[in-house]
């Protein structure tokens, strides 16, 4: 199923665009996927699961990575600093239950990624909140992706 015929065709181009620009600007595929996979789990998202943990397994993600992604914080040194804060800043921006990102959990991904960077990585957690949404809310089940 492509995920561009949920949605009207150009609509679906751009949010496919906005994915693909921030995980390339990222630069660093198996930690894009991390992100991605969190805030699915987040959103209940099971088809973006579905993909994400497909995709994350291909660049390499290691299965205690995403077997223990739900409790990422009690992990240990399951993740690395930057991952962690990368996490942190998913969860902030996914949830906003405050209204804002707080202070020092932007503070902390700032520490790891360079402006341009932590923008992209903003974009990203952006843009699979957005697909979050639309798969949720057009109920469309996990199985459906194809690499």
């Amino acid at each position: 199923m492509s995920r561009t015929n949920l949605l009207d065709r150009e609509v679906g181009r751009a949010m496919s665009t906005l994915s693909a620009a921030a995980k390339r600007g990222l630069g660093d595929p198996a930690l894009a996927e991390l992100v991605v996979i969190r805030a699915s789990q987040l959103n209940h998202c099971a088809f973006c699961l579905d993909m994400h943990l497909t995709i994350a397994r291909e660049h390499g993600v290691s299965e205690k990575q995403l077997d223990l992604l739900t409790a990422w914080e009690e992990a240990g040194d399951v993740y690395d600093e930057r991952e962690r804060a990368a996490l942190a800043l998913t969860e902030a921006v996914t949830v906003l239950t405050d209204s804002f990102v707080p202070d020092e959990v932007y503070e902390r991904a700032a520490r790891h990624f360079d402006a341009p960077r932590l923008a992209h990585l903003i974009a990203l957690i952006t843009a699979i909140n957005s697909w979050n949404r639309v798969m949720v809310a057009r109920r469309i089940p996990p199985g459906g992706y194809t690499p």
